[in-house]
C-alpha cells in the first residue's frame, strides 16, 4: 500500500468557487419558498376559477313550499319592489302601463351583447341582475351595460338559494358580488335580486329573515309580476305572450340574459318591445319605478348606508338612483379581483392543455420503458449474446473518499472479494474523520491511498483517473459495496471497441425504512427501467456515481470529470456521446449503495441531481447541431431527457392537483378511478421492472403511499431546481450523512 501526501501549509483562504457556493446554498431557503408559492398559487388560481363556476362552494338547494306565515300580509300582497326604510317593510308597486323591464343571470359574452345592442336600438331602459361571479369575469359587458344607461342589481355571486346560507356566506355573496361590480365598472349597487325568486307571495318564513337583513344593510329588494318564463324555450310567441301584463296593469316582467341557451329571448325581446309600445306601454328601471313612488312618502332609491361592511357604499351616480360610485379601498379590491379572475381565466385554460400534454407524455414514456425495456432484456439475456473476447485484464477502482468513516471499510472490504483482478486507488479528499486512515489500517495489498487537500469529487476522481494504471477505471461513491462479480460483469462491454464508458445497476441498500423503499422503487423502475431504454436508443444519459466504467484514454481525451456542474455523472456521460464513444448499460454488474437516510438529506441529494442535470444539458446544448454518431445524444437523448426529466416532472403536479380537484369538486368517484387508472399503470411498469430486476415484489406495497407523499416532494425538488437554474446559483459536492448499515447481501454474486 502506498500513500502520496500532500505537503502541509497554511490554512488557505475560500477559493471563488467555495465562495459562489455558500452564496448560492444561502440562497436555498428563500428558493424552496418560491417554489411553494408557485404550487399554492397554482392551487388558488384553480379554486378561484372553482369558485366562480360554483364548483367550488356550489349549492343547488332549492327551498319550496315552505310556510310564509311570519311574512307581513301587505308584503305577500303588494308590489315587487320591497324596501326596508327606518326597519319598516314597505313595498312598491309599478304605475299601470308602465314595464320595468329586467334580466337575470348575465352577463354573458354571447346573449347579454345581443341583448343590449337591442336595448339600443330601441332606446329602451332596463336592469340587469347580474351573478357576480360572471362579472369578474366578463367586466367589459357590465361596463358597457352601465355607460349604455343601464341599472344594476346583485343576484349573488355563486348563484344559491340563500334561504340555506348562513349569515357569513350572505354577506359574503354580497361583498363580491359588489367587488366585482367595483372592478368592473366602478359602481356599487343598492338593488337585490334572490336567485330562485320570484312574486313577493312566494316569501317564505326561511327567505324573510334575508330580506329583513338586506334591507337593514341598505339593499332594495325586487320580485316580478309577470314572468316571461323563458327558461323553458317555449317559443318566442309563447315569450311575449307570458310578458304581456294583464289589463294594461305595470309589471317587473322578467327575462332572462344567461343562464342557458337564449336565442329565443333575443328573438322575442324586439316584438315585445313593439308589442307594448303599440299597447301604449313605457319603459323604465327599477329605480324609475321608485322615484314615481316618491307621492307615497317613500324616499326610494336614496337610503341605505354610505360606507358598511355588508352593504353598498359611495356617493350616488348620476346615471341611476340604484348605483354608487365606488371609491377608496372597495374599487382597488375590486379591480385586484377582476384582474385575478382574469388570470385564473387564462391560466386554467393553459393548465387544462398542459394536463392532456402531460398525461401523453406520462402515457407514452411508459409504452416506451415497457416495449424498449424488454427488447433490451430478451437482447442482452440471449444465449448467443456476447460483447466479444472475454475481458480478463486487470481494471483499477477509483473510490473518492469525503469523511467516509462508517462506510469505507465495507465498501473496500467488498472489493477485496471481487472475482476479477483489480488496483485500488482511495482518493481521500480532505476528509477530517479519518477515512484515510481507516483504508491505510485494513492492510489490503492492492489498495493505494492518495490524500488531497479538499477539492470536490470531480477533482478526486480526476486524481485517481490519472493515478491508475490500467486502460479500464471503475469508478464509485465511497458508501457503496460491489458483489463480488460486480467488476466482472461491469468491464466486459469493453470487449467491443466502441463502448467508451459502461453503466452499471445501483440498487438501494437500506430499504427497510420508508424513504429507502420508496426510493428502491425509484431505483428499479424509473432509473434503471430507464437505463434500459436510453441503452437500445444508444443515448444514455447518465452513468449512476455509485457504480461506473470508462476508458481511461476516454476520460482523458474529454477532459476528465468536468467541475462545471453538479452531475458530474451525466456531463461526462454526454460527454462521452459528443466524442463519438457508446455508453452501454449492463443490468448485471449490481452496486448496493446508502440512500439519503431522511427527508431533508434526499432533498439535498435529489436538488443537486435535477439542478445538475440541468446545468449538463446546457453546457451540452451545442449537441443539438452535432453531426454523425456524435450527434445521435443531442437528436434523440436531449428531446427525451429534457421531456421525460424536467418538462413532464415539472408539470406532472397537474395531475395530482386536477385529480384532487375533481375528487372535491366535480366527481369523486370519476377522479378516483381515473387516478386508480394511472396507478395501475404505473404498478404494471414497475412490477415488470422488479421482475427483470428480480427484485420481490412486496415493496410494491408502498408504491401508492409513494405516489402520494414522495412523488410531491420529487416534484418540489424539480421547481426548486428550475427556480435555481432561472436564478442562478451554484453549490459544491454536498456531503450527506452515513450510516455505513450497508453490505452486500447475503448470496449476491
Amino acid at each position: 500500500m502506498t500513500t502520496t501526501t500532500p505537503s502541509r501549509g497554511r490554512r488557505r483562504a475560500p477559493s471563488r468557487m467555495e465562495r459562489a457556493a455558500g452564496k448560492a446554498a444561502a440562497l436555498q431557503k428563500p428558493r424552496v419558498i418560491l417554489a411553494l408559492l408557485l404550487l399554492l398559487a397554482l392551487i388558488c388560481v384553480m379554486l378561484l376559477d372553482g369558485y366562480l363556476r360554483a364548483e367550488v362552494g356550489g349549492d343547488q338547494r332549492v327551498r319550496t313550499g315552505a310556510s310564509s306565515s311570519d311574512v307581513p300580509d301587505d308584503v305577500l300582497d303588494g308590489g315587487p319592489i320591497v324596501t326596508f326604510r327606518g326597519g319598516q317593510a314597505t313595498t312598491v308597486s309599478v304605475p299601470d302601463k308602465t314595464i320595468a323591464l329586467t334580466f337575470d343571470d348575465g352577463p354573458n359574452p354571447t346573449w347579454t351583447p345581443q341583448v343590449l345592442a337591442i336595448l339600443e336600438k330601441y332606446d329602451v331602459p332596463a336592469t340587469f341582475f347580474l351573478v357576480g361571479s360572471m362579472v369578474s369575469r366578463y367586466p367589459g359587458i357590465v361596463r358597457d351595460m352601465v355607460e349604455q344607461g343601464h341599472e344594476v342589481g346583485i343576484h349573488t355571486f355563486t348563484h344559491v338559494d340563500l334561504s340555506y346560507q348562513s349569515d357569513a356566506r350572505v354577506r359574503r355573496e354580497m361583498e363580491q358580488t359588489q367587488l366585482a361590480l367595483a372592478g368592473a365598472a366602478g359602481i356599487t349597487t343598492t338593488l337585490f335580486r334572490a336567485p330562485y325568486s320570484s312574486e313577493t307571495d312566494a316569501i317564505d318564513n326561511y327567505s324573510w329573515p334575508v330580506y329583513k337583513k338586506l334591507g337593514q344593510d341598505g339593499y332594495t329588494s325586487v320580485f316580478v309580476d309577470t314572468d316571461s318564463d323563458d327558461w323553458k324555450r317555449p317559443g318566442a310567441s309563447k315569450i311575449v305572450q307570458w310578458a304581456t301584463p294583464k289589463k294594461n296593469k305595470g309589471a317587473s316582467v322578467l327575462f332572462h340574459d344567461a343562464g342557458g341557451e337564449r336565442s329565443q329571448t333575443i328573438k322575442a325581446l324586439p316584438v315585445y318591445i313593439e308589442k307594448m309600445r303599440a299597447k301604449g306601454y313605457t319603459f323604465t328601471t327599477i329605480s324609475g319605478v321608485m322615484e314615481q313612488g316618491r307621492g307615497t312618502g317613500q324616499q326610494p332609491g336614496t337610503g341605505g348606508p354610505q360606507s358598511t361592511a355588508n352593504g353598498p357604499q359611495g356617493t350616488a351616480n348620476s346615471l341611476q338612483a340604484a348605483h354608487r360610485e365606488a371609491t377608496g379601498a372597495i374599487l382597488y379590491e375590486g379591480k385586484a379581483l377582476v384582474a385575478a379572475v382574469a388570470v385564473a381565466e387564462w391560466a386554467v385554460p393553459a393548465l387544462s392543455v398542459g394536463l392532456m400534454v402531460v398525461g401523453v407524455a406520462v402515457m407514452g414514456r411508459f409504452g416506451m420503458m415497457l416495449v424498449l425495456a424488454r427488447r433490451h432484456h430478451r437482447l442482452r439475456n440471449r444465449r448467443r449474446f456476447s460483447w466479444g473476447p472475454t475481458v480478463t485484464r486487470p481494471v483499477s477502482v477509483v473510490v473518492p473518499a469525503y469523511n467516509e468513516k462508517e462506510c469505507i471499510a465495507n465498501t473496500l472490504d467488498s472489493l477485496a472479494r471481487s472475482t476479477h483482478p483489480i488496483e485500488i486507488i482511495v482518493v481521500d479528499d480532505g476528509s477530517t474523520d479519518g477515512t484515510a486512515d481507516i483504508a491505510e489500517s485494513l492492510g489490503m495489498p492492492n489498495v493505494r491511498v492518495i490524500r488531497q487537500t479538499n477539492a470536490g469529487k470531480p477533482a478526486a476522481l480526476n486524481n485517481g483517473v490519472r493515478n491508475a494504471a490500467h486502460d479500464i477505471v471503475v469508478m464509485m461513491d465511497g458508501d457503496t459495496v460491489f458483489e463480488p462479480d460486480t467488476v466482472r460483469h461491469l468491464v466486459q462491454p469493453f470487449a467491443d471497441p466502441e463502448v467508451g464508458a459502461v453503466a452499471g445497476n445501483a440498487k438501494v441498500g437500506n430499504r427497510t425504512t420508508v424513504i429507502g423503499a420508496w426510493q428502491h422503487i425509484e431505483y428499479v423502475m424509473g432509473f434503471n427501467l430507464d437505463r434500459r431504454m436510453y441503452d437500445l436508443l444508444r443515448c444514455m444519459p447518465t452513468i449512476p456515481g455509485a457504480i461506473g466504467a470508462f476508458r481511461r484514454e476516454a476520460v482523458l481525451q474529454v477532459g476528465g470529470m468536468s467541475e462545471d456542474t453538479l452531475a458530474e455523472d451525466t456531463d461526462i456521460t454526454i460527454a462521452m456521446h459528443r466524442a463519438g464513444r457508446r455508453v452501454v448499460y449492463q443490468e448485471h454488474a449490481r452496486a448496493w449503495t446508502e440512500a439519503p437516510g431522511s427527508l431533508k438529506q434526499l432533498w439535498s441529494q435529489r436538488y443537486r441531481w435535477s439542478y445538475g442535470t440541468m446545468q449538463a444539458l446546457w453546457k451540452h446544448r451545442k449537441s443539438l447541431t452535432d453531426k454523425g454518431p456524435s450527434g445521435r445524444f443531442g437528436r434523440v437523448g436531449m428531446p427525451l431527457v429534457v421531456l421525460f426529466q424536467i418538462v413532464t416532472p415539472v408539470f406532472a403536479p397537474l395531475i395530482d392537483v386536477f385529480t384532487a380537484y375533481s375528487m372535491i369538486f366535480i366527481d369523486f368517484k370519476a377522479a378516483l378511478l381515473a387516478w386508480l387508472a394511472v396507478l395501475g399503470i404505473q404498478l404494471v411498469c414497475a412490477a415488470y421492472a422488479f421482475r427483470l430486476d428480480r427484485e420481490k415484489y412486496r415493496y410494491l406495497l408502498m408504491m401508492p403511499l409513494q405516489q402520494l407523499a414522495y412523488r410531491q416532494m420529487m416534484y418540489l425538488v424539480l421547481i426548486h431546481s428550475c427556480v435555481t437554474a432561472l436564478t442562478g446559483g451554484r453549490l459544491r459536492w454536498q456531503k450527506l450523512k452515513r450510516t455505513g448499515e450497508v453490505g452486500t447481501p447475503a448470496g449476491a454474486g
